[in-house]
């Protein structure tokens, strides 16, 4: 299969922790290419430390002419990563200050990885009714989705869960690789995405976890985790 749309991926050089030059970013996009991947959202992290907004919807033009110009099909679409607990993120929630998913609905957001959110339900309620759909960026790395049943009830509320392929394959160790199993045995991700930071190595890992997801569920869901789910949310549509 082919076609994947890759909604988070560091892809954008030297804007944040991921491709630090022009050249690793068409390194990894060669490697996206060749794995099946025709889309990405490149997902810089929307903190203060890093690039702003303005920067990266730069870089993102540049590196799309640098594409098309080396002749890698690979288009870009505007995206973001947003801290959940990051000072004045619900404020900004459904204002240009909230990098959403190619300007739609959806906003990819991320939870602490060692601290529990306890009000968790509570935001994604109120996110939800200011119409916006979060996506949790790689859950089974964050401690509050260690919780029981927690992961179910965010999903129930409206939220969407994004499985990070690389926990498949015990990248991030073997409680986020447990949870990921789980996880996609319940059906309670909504995509998949490679959060690809650096070139190194990157074909030999994402192949390997694209197998192993290919294994672990049937042809079918895969289309949807990698294809047909995040055009729908490129599109800002309703997901089933």
């Amino acid at each position: 299969m082919s076609g994947y749309v890759d909604l988070h991926c560091h892809l954008l050089p030297g804007v944040d922790d991921g491709a630090r030059t022009p050249e690793d970013a068409l390194e990894m996009a060669r490697a996206l290419v060749d794995l099946g991947f025709a889309a990405v959202a490149p997902s810089p992290h929307a903190r203060p430390e890093f690039a702003s907004a303005e920067v990266c919807a730069a870089r993102r033009s540049a590196l799309q002419r640098d594409l098309d110009v080396a002749g890698i099909a690979l288009r870009l679409y505007s995206n973001a990563e947003h801290a959940l607990i990051l000072d004045g993120f619900l404020d900004g929630l459904g204002t240009k200050a909230t990098r959403a998913i190619n300007d739609g609905r959806y906003v990819l957001v991320e939870a602490p990885y060692r601290a529990p959110v306890p009000a968790l339900p509570d935001l994604v309620f109120r996110m939800v009714r200011r119409g916006v759909t979060p996506l949790f960026a790689h859950p089974e790395r964050c401690q509050e989705f260690e919780r029981p049943g927690r992961a179910a009830e965010v999903v129930r509320l409206g939220a969407r869960l994004q499985l990070d392929l690389g926990a498949l394959v015990n990248r991030y160790g073997p409680v986020a690789r447990r949870l990921a199993r789980s996880f996609l045995g319940e059906e309670l991700y909504a995509v998949a995405a490679t959060d690809l930071h650096g070139p190194v190595d990157a074909r030999v890992w994402v192949a390997k976890a694209l197998a192993e997801l290919a294994a672990r569920t049937d042809a079918g869901r895969v289309q949807t985790l990698l294809r047909d789910h995040p055009e729908r949310i490129l599109r800002g549509e309703a997901l089933p």
